[in-house]
């Protein structure tokens, strides 16, 4: 794909990668694929991808093999055609989902009638086992075949997860009700499941264990899903930046406009760019003279003023007149692909958390199985009977079946996810959760976070004798007239104190100075002192002294003058939102340190930092930096959250520890993002951070429970004392026990 510089003999490889259903299936594969001679790989299982470094004379299908014998599949990206690059990426992944779905489907509605005659004796009629087992063997082979398909690849690899618990607990309490039901005492009519406490030895003939063979699939395969589902999303931060840019343009061929879509432009064509239209890709002014709007690609909350000769990038807004535009570079070499491919390698080098569950599985499995294997061995050697030595082995097997583990992360998660939407924060997926504890810094964009992100009239400064509301009734008249984003702050500004503005009787635009017209009768000038002085309207020294104050705070100063006079100096900037400071003092009491991090001035960050209380300011950063900057603040051993908005800061979301997006914020933020906050409140930021630590502290507490439930019963079924009333009655408890801590978090405020 691509050489890199320094390692002539080298190339960059990117393979998709199917069938991973934990962190430490990506582990496996980087292993794998980095134990190649000169291969240096890194596997993302977020976004089911693999970058791999790879010396050119080594063919990319060794890699694909490599992948398929640790039991997974890979494939090469497809060929890069435009206009179907989108399609070609999307199928698998929803397949993938339709299919989890459908398992899902299956299992429950299978898996309910099954569990309410088990658990029910009333439902207990002549035969219910017989239809038990109709119902549950679907379930557990073909709902429950991803997890048998996971536990055989770790089997393969020397490994246990969480897939290899269920796969284990489910086929042995499938295989011992097979056993009973066919060749025991289980399968007679009139068998029923009493309601009998009782704890003594049984040879199992008369034991069947179907409910939790099908409860514990249904249950594990709805928490995949939604998990699957959030995981999908990671790919969806590029499709969004790619979005962004102009779908067609207006080429001038021959002096003539012909418009065609934006992907087929080419380097050296000309365009025209209309007012409130995006410049299509990046490229240098051959005519005419604008504002642009950048804000969202490199977060400067003023815009910027172009003439000929300015270069302009792609997917920027031109706010003022018509221009004409020399395409200097299209498709994979503008800044705007540039920032996705920094958003994807960015989400590529996050390392994804292990999930706690399989972390726990790791070590718990290999015990459980040796104690299955060392209760048959006793029971044989003491000459206890073939049939209440494997009773007891299989019990073991049956009651290691994580029930409640399967419901401890997707009921914390459900709960916990549900209450942020109600508060206005969407978590992604569990694998979030265990970022928010570790982090201590917290990286905030200015504009569109700290700020409104968008021009407010602040102040009017007036020359004496003057009445502010006719200076905002003439000045508003004849920049409502402008499209200039600081034209619109005061004409909003003006409408909003004295009402409606009257039209213009004349009105001109003067390049990079400002407006003149006529309002009421009076030759009305609003714009830079230059236009004022042309007029000969000389800034009396109090109005000087205003504009210097405004220009030295960061804050836009603009004049105005009607009749001979200049009248007036309006002040105009990005306004700091009112709750910022609040939630600064906030994310300060959950131990975090803030750090403002913005593309404007230098002047105008320090400014707004201290009035919210930042004491530490990165200013004049590029789109590209700001990525660096978080890299540094991470090789210092911080772990940072970041809170941004524009496309500006995709990338450097994507990178961070903690990714948080402002939901008034822009697309690509979003998908790029770990938390969404949907109010564009910096608050909720630190609600945010406090909900996924207290649903991280509630999947611990879960994990904890279900595995002392577990570890408890296990004894009882290495001694063959297990009945399976007291079974099924502890799986259900520690279930309802996981499932009410869980709903603790409603409460959360």
């Amino acid at each position: 794909m691509t050489s890199l510089a320094g390692e002539r003999p080298h190339s960059t490889v990117e393979l998709s990668i199917g069938g991973m259903t934990c962190a430490s299936c990506a582990n496996r594969i980087e292993r794998k694929l980095n134990k190649l001679d000169g291969v240096t790989a890194t596997v993302n299982y977020a976004t089911e991808k693999a970058k791999v470094l790879l010396p050119e004379d080594v063919d990319p299908q060794t890699l694909i093999a490599e992948v398929e014998k640790a039991g997974y599949t890979a494939t090469l990206p497809e060929p890069p055609a435009d206009d179907t690059r989108e399609g070609a990426g999307e199928p698998e992944p929803a397949d993938e989902l339709a299919s989890l779905r459908q398992r899902l489907i299956t299992s429950v509605v299978l898996a309910v009638p099954v569990i309410a005659m088990a658990m029910i004796p009333a439902l207990q009629f002549t035969n219910w086992q017989w239809l038990s087992l109709t119902l549950a063997a679907p379930v557990v082979v073909y709902a429950g075949w991803p997890f048998h398909r996971a536990a055989w690849t770790n089997l393969r690899h020397g490994a246990a997860t969480m897939d290899t618990l269920v796969s284990l607990g489910t086929i042995a309490a499938l295989g011992w009700s097979l056993w009973a039901l066919f060749f025991g005492t289980a399968g007679m009519p009139g068998m029923t499941h009493p309601f009998a406490f009782t704890i003594e030895r049984t040879d199992g003939s008369g034991n069947i264990y179907l409910e939790a063979a099908a409860g514990v699939t249904a249950f594990i395969l709805a928490g995949r899903y939604f998990e699957a589902r959030a995981k999908r999303r990671a790919g969806a931060a590029l499709r969004a930046l790619l979005e962004l840019g102009a779908k067609d343009v207006a080429v001038l061929r021959d002096g003539v406009e012909t418009r065609i879509p934006a992907d087929r432009l080419r380097v050296g064509d000309r365009f025209v760019v209309r007012p409130g239209e995006k410049i299509a890709t990046d490229g240098v002014i051959e005519e005419g003279s604008s504002a642009v709007d950048a804000s969202m690609l490199t977060g400067e909350s003023v815009p910027v003023e172009v003439r000929p000769g300015d270069a302009v990038t792609g997917a920027t807004v031109n706010a003022g007149g018509r221009l004409v535009v020399r395409a200097t570079r299209v498709g994979s070499d503008t800044q705007l692909a540039q920032m996705a491919k920094l958003v994807e390698e960015a989400q590529t080098g996050k390392a994804a958390v292990q999930r706690l569950a399989d972390r726990i599985s790791g070590i718990f499995v290999p015990i459980v199985i040796a104690l299955a294997v060392g209760t048959l061995g006793f029971w044989l050697g003491t000459g206890g009977g073939a049939g209440a030595a494997f009773t007891a082995a299989v019990a073991v097997l049956i009651i290691a079946c994580p029930c409640a583990l399967g419901l401890a992360t997707p009921t914390a998660l459900l709960v916990g996810t549900g209450r942020g939407a109600q508060l206005g924060i969407l978590i992604k997926g569990p694998e979030v959760l265990e970022s928010t504890r570790a982090v201590d810094t917290v990286v905030l964009d200015k504009t569109g976070t700290v700020t409104e992100g968008r021009m407010t009239l602040l102040d009017v400064h007036l020359a004496d004798g003057e009445d502010a509301d006719e200076v905002l009734r003439l000045a508003g008249a004849l920049e409502h007239a402008s499209e200039h984003p600081i034209a619109q702050a005061i004409a909003r500004g003006a409408a909003g104190r004295v009402g409606e503005l009257p039209v213009p009787e004349d009105f001109a635009n003067i390049e990079g100075l400002g407006v003149q017209g006529v309002v009421d009768g009076h030759a009305v000038l609003v714009g830079r002192p230059a236009l004022l002085a042309e007029w000969s309207q000389h800034l009396p020294a109090d109005l000087e002294r205003a504009l210097a104050e405004a220009q030295a705070a960061g804050r836009t100063a603009v004049a105005v003058g009607w009749d001979g006079r200049a009248r007036a100096v309006l002040v105009v900037a990005d306004v700091i939102k009112p709750t910022s400071a609040e939630a600064i003092r906030q994310l300060r009491a959950l131990g975090l340190t803030p750090v403002l991090l913005t593309g404007d001035n230098e002047t105008v960050a320090r400014s707004v930092a201290a009035e919210v209380g930042i004491g530490e300011v990165i200013a004049e950063v590029l789109p590209a930096d700001k990525v660096d900057v978080v890299k540094r603040l991470q090789s210092e051993g911080r772990s940072v959250a970041m809170v941004g908005d524009g496309v500006n800061d995709a990338a450097a979301l994507a990178q961070a520890d903690l990714g948080l997006a402002m939901g008034t914020g822009t697309d690509a933020a979003i998908e790029a993002s770990d938390l969404t906050l949907v109010r564009g409140d910096l608050r909720v930021a630190a609600d945010a951070i406090r909900l996924s630590r207290r649903t991280l502290r509630t999947i611990k507490g879960n994990l904890f429970w279900a595995f002392a439930y577990n570890v408890a019963a296990l004894p009882l079924a290495a001694l063959g004392l297990l009945n399976p009333m007291i079974a099924g009655a502890a799986m259900a408890f520690s279930s309802v026990f996981v499932v009410g801590n869980s709903l603790r978090l409603r409460s959360f405020t």
